[in-house]
């Protein structure tokens, strides 16, 4: 099922400023049981999104309604929501009243998420760098084209995922997940002040270690620190966490932490789909 602005249809307009700019953002949400996981941290920040973008937020009410249908009956499924500034003429300027374009997509669950979870994935570093834009760090806009280059560097199919750095050689995150590493029992992750997106994840996991008494470090740092760490993982809202085992011709263990903040992570999950 497609939902463009509520009506079961599966196309928007070619003026659409999404289409035309990629002005807009985005979410993409696990759904178990018929329940969106996360479902408030997702839409926290697409109305963070929305509001950095001054694209008018969807009714919230309207919007949760649309997840419920979307999601209905659903065991296991991807559930992506877009909004766009809406239709607009030629040009970069903006409308002074836009009608904002909302569209709800349900998607099939990887099958692979599971498996790599428990075995770990092979990475490596992209050449691609990622442009400095304190404006629009943080948030999942709809311009994805740095993440589209890194991305399309390999095809190995025994590479899951790719590591990109800032112009500053700062590692920032994966090509569609967040990063951390663990050196001497102590997590660290990137400082996504000037690029990278602030996943739902990512916030959960500082939220975990917060709880847990177990010390977190958000920095800038270089390939160096990954190449030396005690354990590595990404992580984002489908996949999870997944441990990196190989990395640059480099092995990694699956440490201890890594497994423990996978077993949290789950517990997270079952509470929040079990919350009304």
């Amino acid at each position: 099922m497609i939902l463009v602005n509520g009506e079961n249809k599966g196309y928007i307009s070619a003026s659409d400023r999404g289409f035309q700019y990629g002005d807009g953002v985005f979410e993409t949400i696990e759904v178990i049981n018929a329940k969106p996981v996360f479902l408030k941290q997702h839409l926290d920040r697409l109305f963070i999104g929305c509001r950095t973008l001054r694209i008018p937020p969807p009714d919230l009410t309207t919007l949760k309604q649309e997840v419920q249908q979307v999601c209905l009956n659903i065991k296991l499924g991807v559930l992506k929501i877009i909004i766009t500034r809406g239709i607009g003429g030629r040009g970069y300027c903006p409308p002074v009243n836009p009608d904002a374009t909302r569209v709800l997509s349900l998607h099939p669950f990887p099958d692979y998420v599971e498996r790599y979870a428990n075995q770990g994935i092979n990475a490596r570093f992209c050449k691609s760098r990622l442009g400095v834009n304190p404006v629009l760090a943080g948030i999942k806009h709809l311009n994805r084209l740095e993440q589209i280059m890194a991305r399309a560097e390999w095809d190995d199919p025994e590479i899951q995922e790719g590591i990109v750095l800032n112009i500053n050689e700062h590692v920032i995150e994966g090509t569609m997940s967040n990063l951390f590493y663990i050196k001497n029992r102590m997590l660290h992750t990137a400082c996504l002040d000037t690029a990278g997106v602030s996943g739902v994840v990512r916030g959960v996991i500082k939220m975990i270690a917060s709880q847990q008494n177990l010390n977190l470090i958000e920095h800038d740092y270089g390939q160096q620190s990954l190449l030396d760490a005690d354990e590595l993982f990404m992580c984002n809202s489908i996949i999870g966490i997944w441990p990196v085992i190989h990395l640059a011709g480099i092995d990694c263990p699956i440490g201890p932490i890594t497994r423990q903040l996978q077993s949290w992570l789950k517990e997270f999950k079952a509470k929040d789909c079990l919350d009304e």
